[in-house]
């Protein structure tokens, strides 16, 4: 017994075949989209004999045109923001510390490797990922001082992770304004917290 195949039963298998090609484009480029940005995994405060800090960890992941920038050259500055209010309900919320550091990511191609600056220290690193991991292992941090926070009090702390574009070059302030490759920022993680 053989099988004979008509003209429209070519075309209806042609059209299947490119449903699933382009299926499979779309797949691609949703992971690809989802595999880069910024996520908040895990922030806390932490009591310390005159201060409390800030620990949080983050799962940065930067797109091929964030990284192909910065390998020709393009240095990133990042900026991880946290603050802690307190809620009033006959005005707008009370800042009650709020903290910013900074980091700049560059690459120098003489010598092959990445450099995390924090003001005026900075670090090599031979890969891209040992630059990211300490980047976004925030340890520590300052954030305010025992006095400034009422004991027994409710607060709401929050912190966030982004990419600063305005300290980008011109040109490349211009294409993460129209890119979604350039929008690194993470959500403001938010919790409650009592001194």
């Amino acid at each position: 017994m053989t099988a004979f195949s008509t003209p429209c039963s070519r075309r209806t298998e042609a059209h299947w075949a490119w449903r699933a090609w382009w299926a499979v484009l779309f797949c691609v480029a949703v992971f690809s989209a989802a595999a880069q940005g910024v996520q908040v995994t895990s922030a806390e405060i932490v009591p310390g004999e005159d201060e409390y800090y800030l620990n949080a960890d983050f799962d940065v992941v930067l797109g091929a045109a964030v990284e192909s920038a910065l390998n020709r050259g393009v240095p990133l500055t990042f900026v991880v923001e946290a603050q802690v209010t307190r809620p009033r309900w006959y005005w707008f919320d009370e800042t009650a510390a709020e903290t910013r550091n900074q980091y700049r990511l560059s690459y120098n191609a003489l010598t092959q490797q990445y450099r995390l600056s924090v003001g005026n220290l900075f670090q090599n690193f031979g890969t891209l990922a040992e630059a990211l991991q300490l980047m976004s292992r925030v340890r520590n941090r300052p954030l305010a001082e025992r006095d400034a926070l009422n004991k027994g009090e409710p607060y709401l702390a929050a912190v966030r992770f982004r990419l600063d574009t305005t300290q980008l070059p011109k040109p490349f302030q211009v294409t993460a304004l129209a890119s979604r490759e350039w929008s690194l920022n993470s959500d403001w993680h938010r919790w409650s917290f009592t001194p």
